[in-house]
């Protein structure tokens, strides 16, 4: 595996932002698109009309494309999503709308966002020009609490996000609040919530969540949901790299992480993805961690069956050389991708060992296979 240039070098990046209906998606896009730090991105919003634009903020439209005083750019979708970027690129490219370098992409509040990530890694063109800079979620400090309970686009709109916001906190009891951002750091311990009044956040809170280039630094550490303090290689601080974990209100949602001391060969570790994702994939949310492949730092990430390309960093960003794994599964008990992982490694050059793992497994959890 060669990789001989930045493969993220030139790629637009994407940030989608999703939340259960009533979450405050539409209130925050309406704050966004006025805000001057927006002159250079497009907004992909779902539906005309979903989100009310003064007629004084637009500039000039042109059927699903909107061009705002400010610069920003209003594109709603009228088809589905790759048609829609691909006409937006196509129209950057003749000029037909200003050279914007960033896209936020507004979802439904019932959509699962696995699908979008999936299309920006499946679709040729698009993959070729754009890149996912992150996933952020909105949760209702209302109704969050009952929305996770009864929801399960909600759950899994929380558990895959980069970056979570608590909206209509100004509206809920300090109790309630306090039990909210509770469950979300249950279900997803990388994603510390963050509270929004009335969609008033900067676009700076939005962006530079992904893995922006391979030129290995501290963003990729935090990318990869570790900090500088979290990078000793002294196994015995099992636990704190890419995040504690924490039993989960929810036991179907599961997070763990895997760490292992000697280096993979990259057939064996793309073998234990390939047979992971075709009989499990559905139930594999998300997955992103750094890997050493026979001495190199590869950072793999992907959503269900669908992995980006592999991404070989120019350097390892600390001294931990340690293959990291956090994997979001549902339904899939850790020992099982675990085992995976070892025998696999077995099968190809070496084995594997994993030297320290932690798990928000669940007690009483339903046991699974790779097969059911």
């Amino acid at each position: 595996m060669s990789f001989q240039r930045d493969p993220l070098a030139g790629k637009i990046p994407v940030t989608l932002i999703t939340g259960f209906l009533g979450s405050g998606k539409t209130t925050l896009i309406s704050r966004l698109v006025r805000h001057p730090d927006m002159n250079r991105v497009a907004v992909v919003i779902n539906e005309v009309g979903e989100i009310g634009i003064d007629h004084d903020l637009v500039s000039q439209s042109s059927e699903n494309i909107s061009l705002l005083a400010n610069g920003c750019i209003c594109c709603s979708v009228r088809t589905d999503l790759q048609e829609t970027l691909r006409d937006l690129f196509a129209r950057r490219q003749v000029g037909e709308v200003f050279d914007f370098d960033r896209v936020i992409i507004e979802t439904t509040g019932l959509a699962d966002p696995a699908p979008v990530i999936q299309t920006l890694i499946s679709d040729a063109l698009i993959g070729a020009q754009f890149r996912l800079d992150g996933l952020v979620a909105l949760v209702d400090a209302v109704n969050g609490l009952s929305t996770l309970d009864t929801q399960p686009e909600a759950v899994k709109q929380v558990a895959v996000a980069d970056r979570l916001f608590i909206s209509k906190s100004d509206l809920a009891t300090p109790e309630g609040l306090a039990s909210l951002r509770q469950r979300l750091s249950d279900l997803n311990p990388q994603a510390t919530p963050s509270l929004v009044v009335h969609g008033d956040l900067p676009p700076r809170a939005l962006i530079g969540l992904g893995l922006a280039s391979a030129r290995a630094g501290e963003h990729t550490l935090q990318f990869l949901g570790e900090s500088l303090a979290d990078t000793s290689t002294d196994t015995s601080r099992a636990g704190r790299y890419l995040g504690e974990r924490s039993p989960p209100h929810d036991p179907s949602i599961r997070t763990l992480s895997l760490r292992f001391q000697q280096p993979f060969a990259w057939s064996a570790f793309s073998s234990a993805l390939d047979l992971l994702t075709q009989m499990r994939g559905p139930d594999l949310l998300r997955v992103k961690g750094i890997v050493n492949v026979e001495g190199k730092p590869v950072v793999v990430q992907g959503v269900q069956h669908l992995f980006h390309p592999p991404v070989e960093l120019d350097r390892w960003p600390s001294d931990d050389h340690d293959s990291r794994l956090v994997f979001i599964t549902r339904h899939i008990e850790a020992d099982v991708i675990r085992r995976l992982f070892e025998v696999v490694g077995q099968l190809g050059l070496g084995t594997p060992q994993p030297v320290a793992t932690s798990s928000s497994d669940a007690r009483n959890t339903p046991r699974s296979t790779l097969t059911s």
